[in-house]
């Protein structure tokens, strides 16, 4: 008699959770186990902090102590204004969809319970929810939104039109925004600490060459270049040839310099404190090329010429 009772529950708990949230008899969404507090799915509900675990889809894994600090004292003072949203997982029992962050600083501020939105998703709605919430945020860095587009994509099995529609913005950001992840990694860690900004970094993926990139990403740093300098950095860099050989239009591979030019070279570079290039043709016709950084290297490049 025992085993005949026991069956049916092996074969509901072998289902897992679908079996929970199918099965009317056990349906989490209204009702509630003795002792748990008064929570209804669809409406806003004080939950136990205690009974709330993570969101293993968090998309957004950087979160400031400085900031969370900041919002704790204002949770301190004036409690929780804008509620999280939960999944329900069991009597007494949530897991986080959205606001982490504002989780996190409520237990720093050491409130037992938050007002939340309760709503039930299998992993893939959680999964969406989470990363189209996250988008929408303010102070998500470039790099954070970029990998949440993909996520909606590899993850979800969803194009970029789908993802535009979920997000509200067209597809040619989220292509914008897809292509950041192409760049060296050093780069998209600039781009999260704030040392460049997605200006810049939209004008250094319009260069294939990871090098390259790399180099103007340090003159960036190095001389507080502007957008518009790294657009005419890029532009100059794919009209010239690349070495070995021409494979831009017709323009011819100059001359190697002479020991005699070269020595000049060496002699300009030194006197103006930067890389001056010398380039010279068969002809007798040649170019001195004299690059800065900044105004105030140009003032003094000017100055040394006395022009300035």
């Amino acid at each position: 008699m025992n085993n005949n009772q026991q069956a049916p529950r092996k074969k509901a708990l072998g289902r897992g959770l679908s079996a929970l949230l199918e099965n009317s008899n056990t349906d989490i969404t209204t009702s509630k186990a003795p002792g748990e507090n008064n929570v209804t799915v669809g409406s806003v509900s004080m939950v136990k902090t205690s009974a709330i675990e993570t969101n293993p889809f968090q998309p957004r894994t950087h979160f400031e102590f400085e900031a969370l600090q900041e919002l704790s004292d204002s949770i301190k003072q004036h409690g929780l204004i804008q509620p999280v949203t939960l999944r329900k997982m069991g009597y007494d029992k949530y897991q986080l969809i959205s606001g982490e962050r504002r989780f996190r600083a409520s237990q720093m501020a050491g409130l037992t319970e938050i007002p939340a939105y309760i709503r039930v998703a299998n992993d893939q709605e959680m999964l969406e929810m989470a990363l189209v919430e996250n988008i929408q945020r303010r102070d998500l860095d470039a790099i954070e939104v970029a990998m949440s587009f993909k996520r909606l994509m590899e993850e979800c099995n969803l194009t970029q039109e789908e993802v535009s529609e979920k997000v509200a913005k067209p597809r040619s950001t989220v292509a914008n925004f897809m292509r950041l992840l192409k760049l060296p990694e050093e780069i998209q860690l600039g781009i999260r600490d704030n040392k460049i900004t997605m200006g810049h970094a939209r004008a250094l993926i319009t260069l294939d060459d990871k090098a390259r990139q790399m180099e103007i990403y340090n003159d960036i740093i190095r001389n507080s270049l502007t957008v518009r300098d790294v657009e005419e950095l890029s532009k100059e860099i794919k009209a010239t040839p690349s070495r070995p050989g021409v494979k831009r239009g017709t323009r011819k591979e100059p001359e190697a310099l002479s020991f005699a030019h070269q020595k000049i070279k060496d002699e300009l570079s030194n006197f103006f404190s930067t890389d001056v290039e010398l380039s010279m043709a068969p002809s007798g016709k040649g170019r001195i090329s004299i690059p800065f950084g900044s105004e105030q290297d140009l003032k003094i490049i000017l100055e040394m010429l006395s022009l300035g």
